[in-house]
């Protein structure tokens, strides 16, 4: 399938690994120029290094952090002054402390705020009329399975994620006539360090060991395992891609068939 992405021009946020590193490697693999980002000077450079190495595309990384009201505007400007303009953004960020509601205060709402929906919102409108001006947008978050059907102990991320699905659609409405299509990806279990996090914290507040929590998770998978980044990846690529032209508004999970949802 020729998806139509040789020379276009993409910002991908927190990809530095795992979910946003993957995302980042196959648009370069498919001739996209790509700013990569991550809050981590050594941690995205060497990420641009090993996506570049692999793909020989045009990969500049930058040192920043999404929840900053500054970071869409530098993010966006860097793609510009780097490559011309911006046709594709891919909004990543780290998920939310865990905690069920009365073990979370104030201040965690006030950053998941920040960190997953604000941030969203910031880049979003930065990187619109760049697209218009190109003619082609496409902009993809990446939430969680939390939107179809709210996880245990994560009540930041399943409240801020309903946000950011919210505000997607609402865009995917305004700006489909620009050409801009805009969609949300719902991952389920795939494994990245963030997983490893929320399974020792489930098997701390259970009083059981990670490998336990880890294949409970796996048993309530139909596929029977986690999923691995560039199964997601491969989807962002699509979503990005020219061949899906007649896809906006869209919130798809991938997730091995593991929420029973609709």
């Amino acid at each position: 399938m020729e998806l139509g992405l040789k020379g276009k021009r993409a910002l991908v946020c927190a990809s530095s690994r795992g979910l946003g590193f993957a995302c980042a490697l196959g648009l370069a693999k498919e001739g996209c120029h790509v700013v990569v980002a991550s809050r981590n000077q050594a941690r995205i450079e060497e990420a641009a290094e090993r996506i570049h190495n692999e793909t020989g595309a045009q990969i500049h990384p930058v040192a920043a952090n999404v929840k900053d009201a500054d970071a869409g505007e530098k993010l966006v400007q860097t793609a510009i002054d780097e490559f011309g303009g911006l046709e594709i953004l891919i909004h990543n960020a780290g998920g939310p402390p865990p905690g069920g509601f009365s073990a979370v205060d104030e201040g965690k709402w006030a950053l998941a705020f920040e960190l997953s929906l604000m941030s969203f919102v910031r880049m979003a409108r930065a990187a619109a009329p760049q697209m218009k001006r190109a003619g082609y947008g496409r902009i993809l978050a990446i939430a969680s399975s939390s939107i179809r059907e709210p996880i245990p102990n994560l009540v930041l991320s399943n409240a801020m994620r309903m946000g950011v699905l919210g505000t997607a659609k609402t865009l995917s409405k305004e700006l489909a006539r620009d050409n801009i299509l805009v969609n949300v990806i719902a991952p389920g279990r795939i494994y990245t360090e963030r997983i490893d996090e929320l399974d020792r914290v489930d098997a701390e507040r259970e009083g059981t060991t990670v490998e336990a929590i880890r294949k409970a998770s796996v048993a309530t998978i139909p596929i029977g395992r986690l999923g691995q980044p560039k199964e997601l990846a491969n989807l962002a690529v699509f979503l990005s891609s020219e061949a899906a032209s007649y896809v906006t508004g869209a919130a798809i999970q991938v997730d091995g068939g593991m929420q029973g949802t609709y």
